[in-house]
């Protein structure tokens, strides 16, 4: 375990330290869903506001009610920079080089993870520090934001998982930017910017059956004082599936003889 340990740790600091000499990738993660917050707020804020069956129905309450989605956007767009990294890996040797050396074989993973786990927390910090910043309400106490924290670590766990399975899956760097794009989608097909009961049938039953959706609506109860329901269990639960099938395919893939 302390040999595990030790060359984790040593992949993570390789990862960081790539991070600090391009930071285009962090600075895009972090820009996106900050651009897509003021879109949605300041140009179709009011508008889409009114239609909330709330007092004021304005822009004040469209950003409370749309920033649990933005959230997760930016969460969705940090694990898409993990898949052009790790194809980068894949593709210009390095794994063939770590395969031949004496480290733990699990660590070369891990150490993409946990860096991507660090910069997708940082991202969402920062929308959320903006959110704030332009008159985002929540009434959560200190245990809800526990949960809050707890359950967008989750999901960033289980996403980066899934898009390091995607990265090492694909042929070419130029895919791996491309193939974890649904993730960047689903939100935008999920209750994160309008009432699922606001959708045609056959759209909001997928709304509300898709995996994003529960895990919106579990955030914007937490950070709003309203009710979860099932809503945190069943995130909970899609954050474990995916996460679980995500790490046996990524394995699966590493594991692999290398092609001659």
């Amino acid at each position: 375990m302390t040999y595990v340990i030790r060359d984790s740790a040593t992949m993570l600091r390789r990862n960081l330290r790539r991070t600090l000499r391009y930071p285009v990738g962090p600075a895009v993660a972090i820009g996106t869903p900050l651009v897509i917050l003021l879109l949605f707020v300041f140009v179709f804020g009011q508008t889409m506001g009114a239609g909330l069956a709330g007092p004021t129905g304005g822009r004040h309450e469209y950003l409370d009610y749309v920033t649990p989605a933005i959230l997760v956007l930016a969460a969705a767009g940090a694990a898409q920079a993990v898949a052009i990294t790790v194809a980068m890996d894949m593709t210009e040797g390095i794994v063939a080089r770590f395969r031949t050396m004496n480290i733990a074989r699990v660590s070369v993973l891990t150490g993409h993870v946990l860096g991507s786990q660090i910069q997708t927390m940082v991202a969402m910090a920062v929308v959320l520090a903006v959110a704030l910043a332009l008159g985002f309400s929540p009434s959560a106490g200190p245990l809800d934001w526990l949960a809050v924290a707890g359950l967008l670590a989750a999901i960033a766990f289980a996403l980066i998982w899934l898009s390091v399975a995607l990265g090492m899956a694909t042929k070419s760097v130029e895919a791996a930017s491309n193939l974890p794009m649904p993730l960047m989608l689903l939100p935008f097909l999920g209750s994160g910017f309008v009432p699922t009961e606001s959708m045609p049938a056959g759209m909001q039953w997928f709304a509300e059956h898709q995996p994003f959706t529960p895990m919106m609506d579990a955030l914007r109860g937490l950070l709003m004082g309203t009710p979860v329901g099932s809503s945190g269990v069943v995130a909970l639960v899609w954050c474990a599936v995916i996460a679980l099938s995500s790490y046996a395919w990524a394995r699966d893939l590493y594991n692999r003889d290398p092609t001659p």
